[in-house]
């Protein structure tokens, strides 16, 4: 099933901010810089999605921008590197499911 474009930005926000807690947790420059591209990438799609109309939110969902396509490998190593990556697991919970459901955006 095609995700809606309000649908995908809702999405995108609750990523963002389980982001932005994982950010805060890192411990490391790398871990930090890792998360803090994806979150980048996140935001510039967001940015394209809130020039539309309100009306075109009910329209089929499709990737924007280069670097959110991109973020889709960022995003799967990230899961891969759970464990050691994002240090609270109420975190990682979170951003688990999170992940999966922003992947399948960018691959539709």
């Amino acid at each position: 099933m095609v995700a809606r474009i309000s649908d995908a930005m809702s999405t995108m926000e609750q990523l963002l901010a389980c982001l932005d807690d994982a950010y805060w947790e890192a411990s490391t420059i790398e871990r930090k810089d890792l998360l803090y591209d994806i979150i980048s990438a996140i935001t510039q799609e967001q940015s394209e999605l809130a020039k539309l109309s309100i009306q075109d939110h009910s329209l089929d969902y499709e990737p924007v921008t280069p670097a959110f396509r991109i973020a889709r490998n960022k995003l799967n190593n990230l899961r891969k590197m759970m464990d050691t990556c994002v240090v609270r697991s109420a975190t990682a919970t979170r951003l688990e499911p999170l992940i999966g459901d922003i992947v399948g955006l960018i691959t539709h």
